[in-house]
């Protein structure tokens, strides 16, 4: 989902010494960030990963006035008794996967299958969940009728179809939606840092707009939220992409558009050195500042590029988890925060991010038997040190 292409084709006229200064820049970087990693795996084992309960997830996070939940599939729930049992165990929320994507909603142009989603709905109310809805609006995950169907004339009517039936036949029972997801890259060069999409192409800047209002018109009581991805790091890339999300949502804010929060999707990396704490948590605040809410969507934490020995994967998995959340709860406008996924055993990351020696990925709270490992402990510890909503 976040596979991004870093480096263009560079212009011939670059002469050999240029080169060769560019690959000794590389080298350089990649040096450093081996030294940075092995400080890291030396810190990771001096850490104390201790919890002072077995309490689950969710109810740590409520003590705290939070919401902790994660992200699950229709088929592994309806197949696997033992990742059921734990989602009501440890979860305080669920979101569909796959389920409330434009494909698996929207087999032909006219109509909707809802069953999938239905049987997560019925589930989160069965066992007293909060339920989300990801997403109405994304340019990737569209149907395979897509491209020959839409064009300029009909892809706001259809837009408006789609918000309008999906929100109403969950209206009452989502906490909130994310609206708009992954609308922004400043690398597409518009003044606006808008992302070249198909909605924008079709409908225009406004299709953001629209969607959130044709949203709160349909359920007036679930919290409306933009969600995106690479917001986290010290890097220019990310610093681009969070004064672009700033902007947006001040000029939905100033619009009066009806947006209740931000979504941080927080794909995380065990191989990343680049987490500034204070510029990331500027960011929250000037998010806070504009009365929104903010909530950690998708969290995980890449274990690719990590040691294959777990004595030293796993705390190194624990730290950025404990690290980052250590941030992001001390800003009181999160309110949630949700894993993608549970269980290493229903990770995306599997097929997204494999490890080069075939091991297990190690990614998520629980492994595959569900057992809690240190990424566990590191949630626990930051529920119980962040401030009381």
């Amino acid at each position: 989902m976040l596979s991004r292409k870093i480096f263009g084709r560079r212009q011939t006229l670059l002469g050999l010494g240029g080169l060769a200064g560019i690959g000794a820049s590389v080298i350089g970087t990649e040096l450093n960030k081996q030294y940075k990693l092995r400080q890291i795996q030396r810190d990771s084992q001096n850490r104390n990963f201790k919890v002072t309960s077995n309490t689950a997830l969710g109810q740590r996070a409520a003590t705290k006035g939070l919401i902790y939940g994660a992200a699950v599939r229709q088929y592994a729930l309806s197949s696997d008794t033992k990742l059921a049992e734990s989602v009501v165990y440890e979860c305080k929320m669920i979101v569909p996967e796959w389920e409330l994507k434009w494909n698996y909603l929207r087999p032909t142009p006219t109509s909707f299958n809802f069953a999938p989603a239905d049987w997560l709905a019925d589930f989160s109310r069965r066992n007293g969940l909060l339920f989300r809805g990801h997403t109405l609006v994304w340019h990737e995950a569209l149907p395979i009728w897509f491209p020959k169907t839409i064009n300029s004339k009909n892809a706001r009517q259809l837009l408006l179809e789609h918000i309008t039936t999906v929100v109403k036949h969950y209206a009452g029972h989502i906490h909130s939606w994310d609206v708009v997801n992954e609308a922004i890259d400043p690398r597409d060069r518009r003044s606006d840092g808008l992302k070249n999409t198909p909605w924008l192409q079709f409908i225009g800047q406004d299709y953001i707009e629209i969607a959130f209002s044709a949203a709160a018109e349909s359920d007036p009581n679930t919290l409306l939220v933009y969600n995106d991805y690479g917001l986290q790091y010290d890097t220019h890339e990310h610093e681009a992409k969070r004064n672009a999300v700033l902007k947006l949502l001040e000029n939905l804010k100033s619009k009066d558009i009806p947006i209740h929060a931000l979504g941080i999707q927080s794909h995380l990396s065990g191989y990343e050195t680049r987490f500034n704490p204070d510029k990331f948590k500027k960011f929250l605040s000037e998010v806070a500042s504009l009365g929104l809410k903010i909530l950690i969507t998708e969290m995980d934490v890449a274990d690719n590029k990590l040691p294959s020995d777990i004595k030293f994967r796993d705390p190194i998995v624990a730290g950025v988890y404990e690290d980052y959340l250590s941030v992001a709860l001390e800003e009181p406008a999160v309110i949630s925060v949700l894993t993608w996924g549970l269980s290493d055993s229903y990770t995306w990351l599997s097929q997204n991010k494999p490890r080069k020696d075939q091991a297990t990925v190690r990614t998520l709270p629980l492994d595959t038997q569900m057992r809690r490992k240190l990424a566990w402990n590191a949630i626990a510890r930051a529920f119980d040190k962040a401030t009381k909503r």
